[in-house]
C-alpha cells in the first residue's frame, strides 16, 4: 500500500513538473515528508532519482521531436553551472547532515528555504508583467546563474522547482512554456551530477528497490502525460496552474516546518 502511495504521488507529481517545468520534486519532497513514512535524507534521495526520471524522458522526447526550445547559446552554460552546482548542493546537504544528527532539524531547514523560494516566486508570477526582465546571452554570467539553481535543487532535493522559471522569466525573458522546457533541461543535467557523486562516494541511503521502481516508473509515466498535456494546453491555463501549485506548496512546507520542529 505504501509503495502504491509513493508511486501516485509521483506520478502526479511529474504530471504536473511535466506541464509547468518544474520537475515535480518540489511537490514530491514536501509531500512525502509530511507523510513522515522515511527520513529526510532518503527522501532527498528518492525525489533526486524520480526528478532525474522524469526529465531524463523530458529532454530525450524534446531532442527526437525536433522541436526544443532551448537555445543552446544560453541553455549549454545553464547546464554546466548547475552540473557543478548540483555537486556542491550535494556536498552542502552531506555537510550539514553531518553536522546535526537530528534529522528533523535539516527537513526544518529544507522547508523553511523552500518556503522562502516558492512565496518568493509567486509573487513574482503574480506580478511579473510590471517587472522588466533582462535578457542576458554572456556565458559566464549563465554559469553563474546555473550554479545558483544547481546548488539550490541538490541540497533542497527538489530537481530545480519554481525558482528556475522565475530565474528564466527575469533574465532571459523567455515564455512560460520555453521556461518550462529550459528548465527542465537545466534539472537534468545537476541531477545527473548530484546523482553520480552519491554513487561515486557511497553515500546512498538504505530504501527498498521496490520504491525506487515505483517512484521512477511513475516519474517517466508522469513526464510522458504532462508533456503531452502541456502541447494540448494554452500558455495562460500553464500559469493558472503554477500558482494553484505554489499556493499548495505553501501550506504543505508551513507544515512540515511545524511538524519537524516538535
Amino acid at each position: 500500500m505504501i509503495f502504491l502511495l509513493f508511486g501516485l504521488i509521483c506520478f502526479g507529481a511529474s504530471v504536473v513538473g511535466a506541464i509547468c517545468g518544474i520537475g515535480g520534486g518540489v511537490i514530491i519532497k514536501p509531500v512525502l515528508d509530511a507523510f513522515g513514512i522515511l527520513d529526510v535524507e532518503t527522501i532527498s534521495f528518492l525525489s533526486g532519482c524520480t526528478v532525474l526520471s522524469m526529465t531524463t524522458y523530458s529532454v530525450l522526447k524534446s531532442k527526437c521531436s525536433k522541436k526544443s526550445c532551448i537555445d543552446q547559446k544560453i541553455g549549454f552554460p545553464l547546464a554546466v553551472g548547475a552540473s557543478a552546482g548540483g555537486i556542491i548542493g550535494k556536498w552542502l546537504f552531506s555537510f550539514a547532515t553531518a553536522l546535526s544528527p537530528d534529522k528533523n532539524k535539516i527537513g526544518a531547514v529544507q522547508a523553511g528555504c523552500l518556503l522562502l523560494v516558492t512565496v518568493g516566486t509567486l509573487l513574482y508570477t503574480v506580478y511579473k508583467k510590471k517587472i522588466a526582465t533582462r535578457n542576458i546571452r554572456a556565458a559566464g554570467v549563465c554559469i553563474i546563474i546555473g550554479l545558483l539553481l544547481g546548488i539550490m535543487s541538490s541540497f533542497l532535493g527538489i530537481g530545480g522547482g519554481p525558482v528556475n522559471l522565475v530565474v528564466l522569466f527575469y533574465f532571459f525573458s523567455m515564455d512560460t512554456k520555453t521556461a518550462a522546457e529550459n528548465s527542465l533541461y537545466i534539472i537534468f543535467f545537476s541531477q545527473i551530477t548530484s546523482l553520480l557523486l552519491s554513487l561515486f562516494t557511497g553515500r546512498i541511503p538504505e530504501f527498498s528497490i521496490g520504491i525506487l521502481i515505483l517512484m521512477a516508473g511513475g516519474g517517466i509515466l508522469g513526464g510522458i502525460v504532462g508533456r503531452a498535456l502541456n502541447q494540448k494546453i494554452s500558455e495562460k491555463t500553464v500559469e493558472k496552474l503554477f500558482i494553484i501549485l505554489m499556493i499548495v506548496i505553501i501550506f504543505i512546507n508551513v507544515f512540515n516546518i511545524f511538524k519537524f520542529m516538535n
